[in-house]
């Protein structure tokens, strides 16, 4: 059980849970629960972690550099966060958190995109898709026309005998003309690493920070007797310059990691920076 991405403000996030780290252990000693995780369905997990507000549950965690488990207890709570958060800095960038793609996406964009047009102090804008876990691909499609000219190649998707379904832009841009710059780390996945990847292949934009978390492929839900469900893998989806970020992940053209043990954003000076 890995963690894309903790979301921001919950209490995993407030836990100290990063992108990346393993879960080996659960422990809710309400539900007299205290078991490692191998052999466990991601649902069966989903399960014990989930719980009543206010609870507590425990996640014993590995991470990259440590030879023991992190045991991390989480205080649950209810978590409603919103998609996209727009700010601006020394009153001249625009600073885009992109935090997932979800059905509220499209008009919580459209509103962050309206302010910066009406802002005519704006010289740069930082697009922020740290620890944005994805979400469907047809979302980061949408979004890429929002900087791309009207039909540039965003992503392939191809399919186990090697035919291409290409996704395109079908719409004008109200940001075609502006400087960005791009965020990742390694809780940028999926829809989210589409988005940067078609951002520098076409038009050259800079990725800061981490490489992204790696993942290449497209599933579909299958509904089945009795209720259930299966996730299939049906394609891998390829960036416009054919690359295949499967387990690879997208290396940033400037890399820069964000220090923990000081309260600077380094990864968003350094996007400062380059604007």
């Amino acid at each position: 059980l890995a963690v894309v991405a903790p979301l921001p403000d919950s209490p995993a996030q407030g836990a100290g849970v990063q992108a990346g780290d393993l879960i080996v252990g659960i422990k809710d000693e309400k539900k007299e629960i205290d078991r490692g995780t191998v052999g466990i369905t991601l649902p069966e997990a989903v399960k014990i972690i989930r719980g009543r507000a206010g609870t507590t549950v425990t996640l014993y965690l590995m991470r990259d550099g440590e030879e023991a488990p992190i045991e991390t207890d989480i205080v649950r709570k209810a978590i409603d966060v919103p998609s996209v958060i727009h700010t601006t800095i020394d009153e001249k960038y625009a600073h885009i958190k992109l935090l997932k793609f979800s059905a509220e996406t499209p008009e919580e964009w459209n509103k962050a995109v309206r302010d910066i047009i009406k802002n005519p102090n704006i010289e740069g804008i930082i697009l922020d898709m740290r620890n944005n876990p994805g979400g469907f691909l047809q979302g980061s499609v949408d979004l890429a026309a929002e900087f791309l000219k009207l039909g540039s190649t965003v992503v392939f998707e191809e399919n186990a005998k090697g035919q291409r379904n290409e996704y395109k832009t079908e719409r004008l841009g109200k940001l075609v003309n502006e400087n960005v710059v791009v965020l990742i780390n390694k809780g940028s996945a999926s829809a989210s690493e589409i988005l940067a990847g078609a951002l520098r292949d076409n038009i050259g934009t800079k990725l800061i920070g981490e490489t992204s978390f790696g993942k290449g492929t497209i599933q579909e839900s299958i509904q089945v007797n009795g209720g259930a469900g299966l996730h299939v893998t049906i394609a891998k989806w390829i960036t416009p310059d054919g690359i295949w970020i499967n387990e690879v992940g997208i290396e940033p053209d400037v890399a820069v990691e964000d220090n923990r043990e000081t309260e600077e954003d380094e990864q968003l000076q350094e996007a400062i920076k380059q604007l």
